[in-house]
């Protein structure tokens, strides 16, 4: 029994209400969130066993398809992605400080998992849409070349999507930036 989870993201708060209401009648899933994003797009987060959550994005994605902007299941998802996405991680030591930018939320938790499970690093937050005009961006830390590895093989997942918009690292960030984040 693996577990997963699933997102289905639209481009409307009415079909985003519509596409919960079916993904959660479409399998025995866990309906995480179903909220309204910036600009007015809509998210569903998913949790359950993976055929389910594959059945439940499968349905959404058929059904309202020209209204979904993206979508995703993710198998066994990094521990780590929770306590980002909820803004709850609490780092310790900050050597190096990783960004990236995507144009959607789909993908910004795709290449989160995928950085995480790329090297050691630590996601910080995961900054899905609100007050971005639907842009989200994660942020991480660990060495420089943990970082920069997490972030070349995330920017590599989101640029396939065309979704990839920007990534930084900073190498010993200062005092005075350390007090932003999160």
């Amino acid at each position: 029994m693996a577990r997963a989870i699933g997102m289905v993201e639209c481009t409307t708060v009415s079909t985003g209400f519509k596409a919960a209401d079916d993904m959660a009648k479409a399998a025995n899933v866990d309906l995480l969130q179903a909220e309204a994003t910036c600009p007015g797009k809509f998210v569903i987060l998913i949790a359950g066993e993976i055929a389910a959550v594959r059945a439940s994005v499968d349905r959404a994605a058929a059904a309202y398809g020209d209204k979904v902007i993206d979508t995703f299941v993710l198998g066994n998802p990094h521990d780590s992605i929770f306590p980002a996405i909820y803004g709850t991680a609490q780092p310790e030591n900050i050597d190096a400080l990783g960004v990236l930018e995507t144009y959607d939320v789909a993908a910004m938790i795709v290449a989160a998992d995928i950085a995480a499970k790329t090297a050691i690093v630590e996601l910080l937050e995961l900054r899905l849409a609100k007050g971005m005009c639907g842009k989200s961006y994660m942020t991480i830390t660990g060495s420089v070349s943990a970082v920069q590895a997490a972030i070349d093989a995330a920017k590599q997942s989101a640029g396939d999507k065309g979704m990839f918009l920007d990534e930084s690292v900073i190498a010993s960030p200062s005092e005075q930036l350390m007090k932003f984040l999160n």
